[in-house]
């Protein structure tokens, strides 16, 4: 959908937001809604959105999305609600796909989320910024943009009828992955400590996780269960890699890849994606069972190396950074929406704040910092070295439960229950937040050393085959919660006197030699061949 706004050159904006999808739009959108009279344009690259990967919501992207955005009645007609997540492991013992250990509740969930497909929901959300009085230039692509501190920023677009300068006096950057203000000020920093990889397409004529001939062929697989298995975000999980299989409305399934380069190889050779992924994911049983005779969709494929990056800046006195123009990590648990909606409300906060009158230094200043923090110890709590524990059952098992027992009991439910003020506070960036991380970063780097040690004696995965833990599931009532924390806390001393002491004393794997980097190509961050994640 193209709209078609022809904003006067000569005109001098208060914000020009670049970027039309989620985090621009709605950060477009909320600035009208805080201050209709203040005067907001959009530039956007692209005529119509693409399909891209995002398709899954967690609880506080879904808070976002229905409650701020107001996007509820939109969502649950076009979309389709999420039930979850779910793990499916295998080792040799597993032949079918009922024989794989499963992770994941037995109940739908409390608490709302979305399978979405961005391209419908991007367009959306922007088309409500247009209703608001956003004025829109599109297509139009960005192609430098001088920043002035406290002055006017001037932006040079290239459009249709030649290029154009633009000036405003705040610029929000929502170029995705194209990351224009880092890349081009030297913000951007990669984590060469995290080396990953993903590959991911839509397909058609997926077969039904909850479909009959599972059932009828193993009773037992469906039996216990009393949820919808299809409409989970459903994992596959193998030693250093894991893939996502996510159904959206009309009947495609969105499959995508994520490898470890320092423990699995992405296949070789100048063949299609499409036999690269199949090929790989044919060590796991569930690929036969769910992907059986299903088609690619054409022209549907994207590749990119080395996810994660940050920005050093979030924002300065004129610009500030939103969505995955800031950071990525991982999509592993879909944080990618999360960090579009903290993000997005910090960049209306600030410029509301000096919309109001206010000195926006100590702002700008903390807005920096804890940013900054919020990455660094996300990263450090929940993914660094993960992969050397995900593929494993009972190391997952532990995980999981704890961190999202977690996100549920400081996250989540200060988001639910503060509104848009719960969104000031970013996940582990406040000093009464330490302890939890330091907790989460104990636990998860503990689990990474017994993973490698289970590795080396030759029973990692030992349990991957036959287990299924189908629990009650995630509310935001806290004795629950710490019911599930404390049981889980019990488990993992019980797994460090048992089995975790032969690697105390051992030197922990660092992982990330120059010659491992330089073999990754991690220096090469290339995310503009492809949008971020939230998978």
């Amino acid at each position: 959908m193209q709209h078609p706004s022809n904003p006067d050159e000569g005109r001098s904006w208060d914000v020009v937001v670049i970027g039309g999808a989620l985090s621009g739009s709605s950060t477009a959108l909320l600035l009208k809604r805080k201050d209709p009279n203040l005067r907001v344009l959009l530039i956007e690259k692209n005529t119509e959105f693409k399909r891209r990967v995002g398709e899954a919501t967690v609880e506080v992207s879904g808070y976002f999305l229905c409650r701020v955005l107001g996007l509820t009645s939109f969502l649950t007609q076009t979309q389709l609600c999420k039930n979850g997540l779910r793990f499916w492991f295998s080792n040799k013992a597993s032949g079918s796909l009922s024989d794989c250990s499963e992770i994941g509740g037995k109940y739908l969930s409390t608490v709302p989320s979305f399978l979405i497909d961005r391209a419908v929901v991007d367009e959306e959300v922007l088309s409500r910024a247009v209703a608001n009085g956003v004025e829109v230039i599109r297509p139009g692509l960005v192609k430098k943009v001088d920043l002035s501190d406290g002055g006017e920023q001037t932006v040079f677009v290239e459009t249709d009828s030649g290029e154009k300068i633009i000036k405003a006096r705040w610029v929000v950057d929502a170029s995705g992955v194209r990351c224009l203000l880092a890349r081009q000020n030297g913000w951007i920093r990669p984590n060469v400590d995290h080396p990953t990889l993903a590959g991911w397409s839509r397909w058609r004529n997926c077969r039904d996780w909850d479909g009959e001939e599972f059932s009828r062929n193993n009773p037992s697989f469906s039996r216990p269960y009393v949820g919808i298995r299809g409409t989970a975000t459903n994992h596959l999980v193998g030693d250093g890699w894991w893939a996502w299989f996510i159904a959206l409305k009309g009947g495609d399934t969105s499959i995508g890849l994520v490898i470890d380069q320092r423990k699995a190889k992405w296949p070789d050779g100048n063949i299609p994606l499409e036999e690269k992924m199949r090929g790989f994911l044919s060590s796991h049983p569930a690929t036969q069972a769910i992907m059986g005779d299903a088609r690619m969709v054409e022209g549907d494929v994207n590749f990119r190396r080395n996810l994660p990056y940050s920005s050093t800046l979030q924002s300065g006195n004129g610009f500030v950074l939103t969505g995955d123009a800031l950071a990525f990590i991982d999509p592993f648990y879909s944080p990618g929406m999360d960090w579009i909606s903290f993000s997005t409300i910090a960049a209306v906060r600030l410029i509301t704040k000096w919309r109001e009158g206010e000195d926006v230094g100590s702002l700008i200043d903390k807005l920096n910092k804890e940013f900054s923090m919020s990455y660094e110890r996300m990263y450090e709590a929940l993914y660094k070295d993960k992969y050397d524990y995900m593929g494993d059952y009972d190391l997952m098992r532990l995980a999981f439960r704890l961190d999202i027992s977690f996100y549920y009991f400081f996250i989540a439910s200060h988001v639910f229950r503060k509104g848009e003020e719960g969104f000031f506070d970013l996940p582990f960036a406040s000093p009464r937040a330490f302890p939890i991380f330091a907790l989460m970063r104990s636990y998860n780097r503990r689990f990474a050393a017994i993973g490698r040690k289970r590795r080396e004696m030759g029973t990692f995965g030992r349990n991957n085959s036959g287990k299924r833990d189908l629990f009650a599931g995630f509310n935001f009532n806290h004795v629950h919660l710490l019911k599930i924390i404390s049981r889980s806390m019990i488990a993992w001393l019980f797994l460090e006197l048992t089995e975790g002491w032969r690697s105390w004393f051992s030197d922990r794997n660092a992982h990330a030699d120059s010659d491992l980097k330089k073999e990754c190509g991690v220096q090469r961050v290339t995310p503009e061949k492809g949008p971020g994640f939230s998978a």
